[in-house]
């Protein structure tokens, strides 16, 4: 899990990047779970929290 101190000093594209690997990140755990591989679970919501992170530094680099 990333803290947002860490995310908010990236630069715009930076952060698109991070945004498109932390959904790359929830689509394979997401896969995983589908077909019960997944053990932790709780990383699901961890990955989905980051997403939130990065895209609330995008907006607040608009403003």
């Amino acid at each position: 899990m990333t803290k947002f101190t860490d995310i908010k000093d990236l630069s715009t594209a930076e952060l698109t990047a991070k945004e498109q690997e932390y959904r790359q990140e929830l689509f394979n755990l997401r896969f995983q779970l589908a077909t019960g591989q997944l053990e932790n679970t709780a990383r699901i919501k961890a990955v989905r929290k980051d997403i939130a992170r990065v895209k609330t530094a995008l907006r607040n680099q608009e403003a």
